[in-house]
């Protein structure tokens, strides 16, 4: 029987020949993340399993928006020098994980890695398994192997005519136009294996969109097939040996999807549920007034994603009643960004520009909301108080949504300024 890209790269890792769903296994795992301070001492752990395959970053609460956040992280790099862990990211130099550690080979083709932060699945842009496993990953650091069950896989055939970001259409539009169709429950504990033309033709920021926002489906994995533009990333960036993996012809999945995005608009999630989407003209006769935009986050915050913006805010200003906050991905996109002549433009509209920092997505610093403030970010939650006050309105669309809306005020079709 053939497999699943997801069922082949837990088989080689489980030391078996194949494997089936709803198995339980044990699988050697490459690599291990983040350093769960206060489990580790409760264990009394005197080493970890492979420091040298031990990453750590500070992203969260980075700068330390209070004491008991300094307080943290000097515990964190406390950790970071008892265990002799090199692969460690201090905030201002680096970034956020999820593009912080491909950016530094962390995540190859074929690899299996747990860590302990639900958007994990964007590693599935890499073509590998790659799960959010909360404090259960502190099995990994202690004993280099974590326990999977074998989840179902879905096959996305992604076709039709895809615009890109020349027509302000990207991955974002696509993961919305999911949840908004089929629910965000639809990938619940599955392997998401996205492909077909329009998966081939995306840039890999859009693809990174997409199995970042997998959790948002519900998905354990949400994986693409390896082609030359993950080459094209990973060149130089990874020099271990790596295998790609492919499903098989004859491999079995529970469901396959067809989504054409022919014609798809700009898609918008409203308050307080990713899966409660809106097009963009819909929404735009509303005319739904904003007191700020962000373009942040792990999600839809890489040059492509600036670039995008900064056409639409080229000669405007943002207006005087709203803010716009930007901050990238990691300090790498912050220096793209730089080079390519952008935050000057983003700076004239009146921008403020951070660092790059979990802080304002998840509502913990840099940027909350007040009551009955409004916020259309490039983020992937809009829960009930996950920006801030749990009185606030947060809207997710793509970043040329965000910048076209911080200029009019009110939440606008970037299309109109083509």
């Amino acid at each position: 029987m053939g497999m699943t890209i997801a069922e082949k790269i837990l088989a080689a890792h489980g030391d078996r020949d194949e494997v089936k769903p709803g198995e339980f296994l044990w699988c050697k795992v490459d690599a291990s993340v983040g350093i769960p301070a206060e489990a580790l001492a409760e264990l009394d752990v005197e080493r970890l399993f492979n420091p040298d395959r031990t990453y750590v970053v500070e992203d969260h609460q980075a700068p330390p928006p209070n004491i008991a956040a300094a307080n943290n992280m000097k515990k964190l790099r406390e950790n970071v020098k008892k265990y002799g862990i090199k692969n460690f990211f201090d905030y201002g130099r680096q970034g956020i994980l999820h593009q912080v550690f491909p950016e530094n080979g962390m995540i190859a083709p074929g690899e299996l890695i747990p860590m302990p932060d639900s958007h994990s699945t964007a590693g599935g842009v890499f073509n590998a398994c790659v799960t959010n496993a909360a404090m259960d990953s502190i099995l990994g650091h202690i004993f280099g192997e974590y326990w999977f069950r074998v989840p179902e896989s879905q096959k996305w055939n992604l076709v039709g005519d895809f615009p890109g970001p020349d027509g302000f259409i990207v991955g974002k539009d696509v993961v919305l136009k999911i949840t908004g169709t089929y629910g965000t429950d639809i990938g619940l504990y599955k392997s998401m294996e996205m492909t077909g033309p329009v998966a081939k033709e995306m840039s890999l920021a859009s693809r990174w969109t997409i199995s970042n926002m997998g959790v948002e489906m519900g998905a354990k994995f949400c994986i693409f097939e390896y082609d030359e533009k993950t080459e094209d990333f990973l060149r130089g960036r990874i020099s271990r040996p790596y295998t790609p993996v492919f499903a098989d012809a004859d491999a079995e999945y529970e469901d396959e999807f067809t989504l054409d995005v022919t014609n798809l608009e700009p898609q918008v999630a409203c308050p307080h549920d990713p899966g409660n989407v809106k097009g963009i003209t819909e929404l735009e006769a509303e005319k739904i007034r904003i007191d700020q935009g962000l373009i942040g986050s792990c999600t839809n915050a890489r040059l492509e994603d600036f670039q995008m913006a900064a056409r639409i805010l080229e000669g405007n200003k943002i207006h005087p009643d709203v803010r716009l906050l930007c901050s990238p991905a990691s300090m790498n996109v912050w220096r793209e960004v730089l080079d390519a002549g952008l935050w000057q433009t983003f700076s004239d509209a009146g921008a403020n520009i951070e660092h790059s920092t979990c802080g304002p997505c998840y509502g913990g610093h840099m940027g909350v909301l007040g009551d009955g403030e409004v916020c259309i970010a490039s983020t992937n939650r809009n829960f009930q108080g996950r920006q801030g006050s749990s009185d606030a309105f947060v809207y997710l669309a793509n970043p040329a949504v965000v910048a076209a809306s911080c200029v009019k005020g009110y939440i606008a079709d970037p299309r109109d300024f083509l």
